[in-house]
């Protein structure tokens, strides 16, 4: 081994570099403990560059495999040419760290890491800014998350009464969300939901959440954009937070009293000595002329090892009988050559001033779980809903394999809910029948649903129909 001078740096800095020889992967050999062939010969080719017969490559072999020494990175050891004084720091520091070291090998370790202090030192500093800037690039990365899924989805809705099937949930489907970090305790969010249904002569008008029927907007649509804006706050001092803007918001386990999209305020604080959170809400309907608001309390949590509960009382801002606003929009008139003009129409009578829901979750054993959820308002006809569920295992998206059996029964009035969630058209209010499906996830962030629902529509009213809903869908998660 030679140590020899280059006087090339640009900062006019002496530099040392050391040959590599055998006397050197002497020393570097004798720095591994436990080395014997027998280790040697379970060891795989480290380097393209060090053939198999050569006299230094199991002592090679055995320090890359240890992590003492890493080589040029591109799998080639290049052993003719010079070493720097801070390589071979680097290779005394990693050999420093063995835990398994015997008292001679300390010993030639400890006048080593003598010899190269200084470039130690250096380095030690410069793995301690990388770690930092590293851990502050991962901060600014986690910042911005963007998530969701994309959904295919076909169902065969068949009205039995009439012989007639309804397409208008076979489609491409995308719900993306974007969380944004304010800061640690605030969050700000937008989702955007995309709707392409299949090209069957379907009505793309409704893409866009416009009814068809009158040009109405019926709330913020699928049509791509970013619909729904919210920020999220976090009180750490009181375990409390609150939720304001334009979000999906739900009321009850099963989303029957309210599952809908809302312009509006949330917050939730917990109740002392209880595993409950408690909450108060304000929520705006986003429908084109719909002048209704919900406010109202409601209070959901864990009160046994194997039970939870969900409560919400939920007020209208308007009377009831009261008619929710009008709307003016602009038709094309085919009787008049058609020109464009403009009609008002008044919007539908509240048929309920206030509703509420109870609800309860039961793991009846370790994969089985029971809910139950029932709604009420003040309406006159048909003014309460139930739904049951019980559900067998659960599926893990990391987990491929994993799958859900679940049945189900509704009963939902046709006033028996302030804006209940449909779920993609599969349970509307004055409905009642069985839903049952399996969930089943074939690959990692992939999840296979399936359901066939036999209901009656309308029950009891004049345009009662019975109908047959299959559904399968597959969604992919990113």
């Amino acid at each position: 081994m030679y140590i020899e001078k280059n006087h090339k740096c640009s900062e006019g800095k002496e530099v040392y570099h050391m040959k590599i020889n055998k006397k050197v992967l002497a020393i570097l050999t004798g720095l591994t403990v436990g080395m014997s062939s027998t280790a040697f010969a379970a060891m795989a080719d480290s380097f393209t560059d060090v053939p198999k017969d050569h006299w230094s490559y199991q002592a090679l072999d055995y320090l890359a495999k240890e992590g003492i020494i890493d080589g040029m990175g591109d799998n080639t050891f290049q052993g003719g040419r010079t070493m720097t004084r801070y390589e071979m720091a680097s290779i005394v520091a990693k050999a420093m760290q063995k835990n398994d070291l015997n008292y001679g090998d300390k010993t030639v370790l400890e006048k080593l890491e003598g010899e190269y202090a200084g470039e130690i030192s250096t380095l030690k500093k410069q793995v301690d800014q990388n770690t930092k800037d590293i851990k502050g690039l991962k901060d600014e990365v986690g910042r911005v998350n963007i998530h969701g899924f994309v959904r295919t989805q076909y169902d065969h809705d068949e009205n039995t009464t009439q012989d007639t099937l309804d397409k208008q949930t076979n489609r491409f489907y995308m719900n993306l969300y974007g969380d944004f970090k304010v800061n640690k305790d605030w969050t700000a969010h937008f989702q955007s939901e995309t709707n392409r249904h299949y090209n069957d002569g379907y009505d793309r008008n409704k893409e866009t959440g416009f009814s068809p029927a009158n040009g109405r907007k019926t709330w913020s649509g699928h049509d791509g954009n970013m619909q729904r804006i919210w920020v999220d706050g976090y009180f750490p001092n009181s375990k409390s937070w609150v939720s304001v803007g334009r979000a999906w918001r739900g009321l009850g386990m099963q989303n029957v009293l309210f599952g809908n999209e809302s312009d509006g305020i949330q917050f939730g604080v917990p109740i002392l000595g209880t595993h409950l959170t408690g909450s108060g809400f304000w929520m705006a309907s986003t429908g084109d002329g719909n002048k209704e608001s919900i406010y109202g309390v409601a209070a959901w949590g864990a009160v046994g090892h194997a039970v939870d509960v969900n409560f919400a009382y939920g007020k209208s801002s308007l009377d009831k009988g009261e008619v929710n606003g009008t709307t003016t929009y602009a038709y094309a008139d085919s009787n008049d050559g058609y020109k464009i003009k403009e009609k008002t129409v008044a919007g539908s009578k509240n048929a309920r001033s206030y509703g509420w829901v109870a609800s309860t979750g039961i793991n009846l054993t370790k994969n089985l779980r029971f809910l139950a959820d029932y709604s009420r308002t003040d309406a006159d006809f048909q003014n309460n809903s139930l739904a049951l569920r019980l559900n067998y295992c659960n599926t893990d998206l990391n987990s491929p394999g994993t799958y859900q059996l679940y049945t189900r029964y509704i009963k939902y009035g046709a006033n028996g809910w302030l804006a209940g969630d449909d779920e993609w058209n599969s349970i509307w209010n004055g409905t009642k029948g069985w839903i049952f499906g399996v969930k089943y996830v074939p690959a990692k962030n992939i999840e296979w649903e399936t359901l066939y629902s036999p209901q009656v529509r309308g029950w009891s009213q004049d345009w009662q129909y019975d109908r047959k809903l299959f559904r399968t869908q597959v969604d992919y998660y990113f």
